[in-house]
Order: structure tokens, then sequence, then C-alpha cells
């Protein structure tokens, strides 16, 4: 009886916890959305402008900001589009003249697909070139791939991405240098059409990645469980497995968290270098044409995926770490 009220009691206060990090969360994605919409509110020029050209007149520039509802006050536009999302309806394209809802369900599966993919092949791979560098810290293997993770930490994504292009696109023909996305082509087709981007973010998000987990690893392998667990004639790989990861896990999976938030919003560079008809590409659609509701729509899909990552990080060093619980 007492263990089971124990056990109540501790579920009832990680919930509560978690609540609170949700209810954190929420307000700061109603501060971002307060910057996005004041942010692009200062941006030079304006859908109307973009839509009409140079050559119109003041007169019909007023005529259309006063069609498109531009002319109204900023806090009355700010009440209308922020409740609007909260229903689910980011507005209506200012250029496309439809739903961004429509325009925004066109890309969003894209780049969650890119995302995805791409988290399969880093989240892995990070994983074990932290943990093996960590594992043989000092020696030969840990300076070969701290030598290399500082490389590709230090490489930007335009860079690498042109490496690529040069290399299996130019010089070897592999791979094509823009990624063609159809409803009608195999899932062969499309793996080979987006391998470069796919590979550009893998080799940016892995290194990142990859040092914060051998540090976090590093950390608990100076723990004393660690010597007195040695002391016992534990194996290492025992030791590592089944002590160390648990003990680790809350600062690897937030640096997972982090560095995976990059493909959603963070990709911007490489679906511009491959012609990848993503979410990101769109937003830079949107900001070169002055489509204010889509822009505020893509940015809040960014800052709410980044969010969510976070909580998610959150949550799980909640349940994996027993001291956080009493925070």
């Amino acid at each position: 009886m007492a263990a089971t009220t124990a056990s109540r009691s501790a579920f009832a206060g990680i919930l509560q916890l978690v609540l609170r990090r949700t209810g954190s969360a929420l307000l700061t994605l109603f501060l971002v959305s307060a910057v996005i919409f004041t942010i692009s509110g200062l941006l030079p020029g304006d859908a109307a402008q973009e839509t009409l050209g140079q050559s119109a007149t003041p007169e019909q520039v007023a005529a259309l900001r006063h069609e498109m509802g531009l002319d109204r006050p900023a806090l009355t536009r700010y009440a209308e589009w922020l409740g609007a999302i909260v229903q689910g309806d980011p507005g209506q394209s200012l250029v496309a003249n439809m739903p961004v809802r429509d325009i925004i369900a066109e890309r969003l599966p894209n780049s969650l697909m890119l995302a995805g993919i791409t988290a399969l092949l880093a989240v892995p791979l990070a994983l074990l070139i932290g943990i093996v560098s960590a594992v043989n810290r000092g020696g030969t293997i840990d300076r070969a791939l701290n030598i290399a993770t500082l490389s590709m930490v230090a490489v930007p994504e335009f860079l690498v991405a042109t490496i690529g292009v040069l290399i299996f696109s130019v010089k070897l023909l592999w791979l094509p240098s823009i990624a063609l996305v159809s409803d009608e082509a195999t899932w062969g087709e499309l793996l080979r059409s987006i391998a470069l981007p796919v590979l550009t973010l893998t080799v940016v998000v892995v290194a990142q990645m990859a040092r914060m987990t051998r540090a976090a690893v590093a950390d608990q392998l100076d723990r004393p469980y660690v010597e007195m667990a040695r002391l016992k004639g534990l194996p290492f790989r025992r030791i590592v497995l089944s002590h160390v990861l648990p003990n680790a896990i809350g600062p690897i999976v937030n640096a997972m968290a982090l560095s995976l938030s990059y493909l959603m919003g963070g990709a911007i560079i490489v679906e511009t270098i491959f012609n990848f008809p993503g979410l990101a590409s769109l937003m830079v659609n949107a900001v070169t044409s002055r489509d204010m509701p889509l822009l505020q729509a893509c940015a809040m899909i960014f800052c709410a995926a980044y969010l969510a990552l976070m909580l998610f990080a959150d949550v799980v060093a909640i349940l994996a770490n027993p001291r956080l619980r009493a925070q």
C-alpha cells in the first residue's frame, strides 16, 4: 500500500513538472509569435508593392493595400492572425491568393521526409562516433575523430553542398545536383534525388551531435560509480551499456534535440542550393515576395517544431534522471 502511494506521488510529481514545462513552452511560443509578427512587419516593402511592381502609382498601391487589409492597425491584424493560428487557419496567401494551409500542406511532407531520413542516418552515426571517442579518450581513435568532427563543424553548409555537387554530380556523375521530388517517382529514384541534400545535412548535424555525445559519456565515465563497477570486475562494455548510457541519456537527448531542430529551420541554405521543394525554401520565397501570412506561418512552424523537440528532450531527461524531478 505504501509502495503504491509512493508510486502515485512520484507519477503526480512527474506529471506536474511536465505540465509546467509544457506551459512554459506555450508561453514561449506566444512571445515568439509577437516577435515574428513584429519583425515581418518591419521588412521593407509589402505584398501590394511587390505585386504591382515599381511602375505602380501610389494610389494603386494604396488601393491594393486596402483590399489586402494591410492598412489596418498592427494590433488588430496581430489579434486576428493569432486567433486564426490557434484555430489552425494561418490565413490567405497575399501572392498566390489561396489558403496558406494548402500551400504548406504541399511542402511540409517534403521537409519532414528530408529531416526524417537525415535523422535516421545522423543519430546512430553520431551516437557511435561519440561513444567510441569517449571510450577511447586520449587515444589515436579519439584524436582522429576529434579532428574529423571539428573540421565538419568548421565547414559551412554551402561549402559542404558545393563540394558534394563537385564530387558526386560533376566529377563522378553519380547523383543529380537538383533534388526533384515527384509523386510518380519510385523510392529508389526519390532517394537518389535527395541523396546530396541528405548527405549535406548529415555532415552538418553529425559533427555537433557527436561532440556533445562524447562530452556527456566522458563526464559519466569519470564518476565514482564507474570506478567502483570496474573494481568489482564488471566488463567495461556492460558498464558503458548498462550504467553510463542510461545516466548520460538526458544530455545526449538534449544534444540530439538541438541538432535535429536545425533540420527544420536551419535547412534553408541546403534547400535553396539543391532547389528542394521544402518548407524552408518556401519561406525564402515568401520573404522575397513579401507574402507575410505565408512567411509568418512558416516561421511559426519552425519555432513550434524547435520547442516540441526541446520539450521532448526535457521530458526524457526528467524520466531518466530522478534528481530533476525534485526541481
